[in-house]
């Protein structure tokens, strides 16, 4: 009997480092062209969202189809937002008009779209507690 409980809890840890962390897949749908690049920003601090630079995470990807599938691997248990941009010219930049509003597609996760400013962690986050797999439709 004790070397049953003796093994049983030498498991225990093993079980809190597999929950510890996650994969987050993201699917990019609405692809438009396959020029350039799709910047995916992953924020975890509502301070830092959706500051360039200022990601938890963040990956360019080249664009093939009008879809492109992401996983971010082994993240900590928490809540995530994302803030996706296609960098059409790969200029390194989101290139806006005038008014500040982008010129090149975008999206934020919870399928977000916002009006007159950039929108809140708040809108855009979710939970990740467990592998978790999302898609997200740019805007042109």
């Amino acid at each position: 009997m004790k070397g049953l409980v003796f093994f049983l809890a030498s498991l225990l840890p093993l079980l809190y480092v597999a929950q510890s962390s996650a994969d987050l897949t993201v699917q990019i749908s609405n692809i438009e062209h396959n020029s350039g690049l799709v910047q995916l920003g992953l924020y975890n601090d509502a301070s830092m969202f959706p500051e360039v630079g200022k990601t938890y995470r963040m990956v360019r990807v080249k664009t093939s189809g009008n879809k492109k599938l992401y996983t971010f691997k082994n993240l900590p248990i928490g809540r995530y937002a994302l803030a996706i941009y296609h960098d059409e010219n790969a200029n390194n930049k989101c290139d806006t008009n005038f008014f500040g509003i982008p010129k090149e597609a975008y999206a934020f996760s919870n399928g977000i779209r916002p009006r007159f400013s950039a929108p809140s962690f708040k809108s855009c986050s979710f939970m990740l507690n467990a592998d978790k797999a999302i898609t997200i439709k740019l805007v042109y």
